[in-house]
């Protein structure tokens, strides 16, 4: 072992995740010490039940049920408990007693990371947590320093690997919602209680975090926009394979100018229509990958595992690693900017492309009184696909594609068409994203 400082890192934490991180740092202590110039000593994994069973053996003798006592004596805190307590006040401990911390904490960041990074900024240390968005890869460190000299238009990303598994199966294999969703329980992608996923809040506590990051403000996660997937059906799969498009659940964050000339930034996440050719259409299974869009950067791709207790034990070890290099070099610690204060714009200041799926009644007019709702809306058609329905005698199916409109004129397009007497029913209306 090359001559070093000693570190000592203390683990809040043991599950899949946990018991990854603490094994790699005893297993590759030696080649993590060549690495960061300071050997990484574990001194304390702290659980709630240090008898529980776990993925990974580890010695008994490092477990701990005091979580206080082992941050006190730790320079980096790895904490994986996952939550908002007592997960936050370990951290403001960690910090306030001058330790840096890594975290995944995907949900105490989105909810409380301006309070967190402000605390550990008052002290000089650094709050690192690049396994929160997308597990092993690689894009909270580029947002925030590779990029950071450059002006970033947009983010669209694949950020939740359950139900991109769920969308793929529907898409390739032609399988139900039900059908695929049972494989992504019984793969272990889904909890038993599939809500934070299939309604869309974890991708939005992400998209959270990436638009922090990408466009330097805070951002409530409240107040972004969020749909899940529930309502996706074959039919709308079909739908969009006819018309060259991928259904992806897709966390978007953009710059945005509203009617009246405000700049703001867009934070949202629902199921949108993705272009064939696009590179986020081409993300199977249950990866994860994130597409930016940079002014002088251009468009950038980062794609891999968004899942899995090794994977994201790997961000872990990296942002650690960093940590321990910062400790040898000396100097305060770098948490994320927030300096622009950009505000978050609401869904109705949304440019975007629509298709609109409904039945309508097979009779003569009913196209030029389609047409007008869209015109008095001030939305304009770019595509329109019409067929008899084989299994609803006197009805007809109408798929429109819009040109970009603002989220506000779409809705009182769907709203005019909903009362119009010619309408039936509206079967859909997804967004596209990524197209030209």
């Amino acid at each position: 072992m090359i001559d070093s400082r000693t570190l000592r890192v203390a683990l809040l934490g043991a599950g899949s995740v946990g018991s990854q991180v603490a094994r790699m740092l005893i297993e590759n202590r030696q080649e993590l010490a060549a690495r960061s110039g300071a050997d990484l000593e574990l001194i304390g994994i702290a659980v709630r039940d240090v008898d529980a069973k776990r993925d990974v053996e580890l010695p008994r003798e490092l477990f701990t049920t005091d979580a206080e006592s082992l941050i006190l004596g730790a320079d980096i805190v790895i904490e994986l408990m996952g939550g908002i307590e007592p997960a936050k006040s370990h951290i403001l401990a960690a910090v306030n007693a001058g330790a840096d911390v890594v975290t995944g904490n995907k949900a105490l960041l989105a909810a409380h990371g301006p309070e967190l990074f402000a605390a550990a900024e008052q002290v000089g240390a650094e709050i690192s947590y690049e396994a929160s968005v997308a597990a092993a890869i690689p894009i909270l460190r580029p947002l925030r320093d590779s990029l950071a000299g450059d002006n970033i238009r947009s983010v669209l990303a694949i950020v939740n690997g359950s139900t991109n598994f769920i969308l793929d199966r529907m898409d390739r294999f032609g399988e139900t919602m039900d059908e695929a969703s049972k494989l992504a329980f019984e793969a272990g992608y889904l909890e038993a209680d599939p809500t934070l996923d299939v309604e869309g809040y974890d991708a939005a506590q992400k998209v959270t975090i990436l638009a922090g990051l990408a466009f330097h403000s805070q951002i409530d996660p409240s107040k972004v926009h969020r749909e899940g997937i529930t309502d996706v059906t074959a039919e709308q799969i079909q739908a969009a394979q006819s018309a060259g498009y991928v259904i992806k659940l897709l966390a978007v964050a953009e710059r945005l100018t509203t009617a009246d000339g405000e700049h703001g930034i867009s934070a949202r996440v629902y199921p949108a229509l993705v272009p064939r050719e696009h590179p986020l259409a081409s993300v199977y299974a249950e990866n994860n990958a994130v597409f930016v869009d940079a002014e002088a950067a251009g468009p950038l791709m980062f794609y891999g595992a968004g899942a899995g207790g090794v994977q994201t034990a790997s961000a872990i070890l990296g942002d650690v690693v960093s940590a321990a290099r910062r400790h040898v070099a000396g100097g305060p610690g770098l948490n994320g900017s927030s300096h622009a204060g950009l505000p978050l714009l609401p869904i109705d200041d949304v440019i975007t492309k629509c298709q609109i799926n409904l039945r309508v009644e097979d009779r003569p007019g009913v196209l030029a009184e389609v047409a007008g709702i869209f015109s008095r809306c001030g939305v304009s058609v770019q595509t329109v696909e019409q067929t008899i329905g084989e299994d609803e005698e006197g009805l007809a199916t109408l798929i429109i594609g819009t040109h970009r409109a603002r989220e506000k004129a779409i809705r009182d397009v769907v709203d005019a068409l909903q009362d119009a007497s010619a309408t039936d029913r509206i079967v859909s209306v997804l967004r596209v994203e990524g197209a030209q």
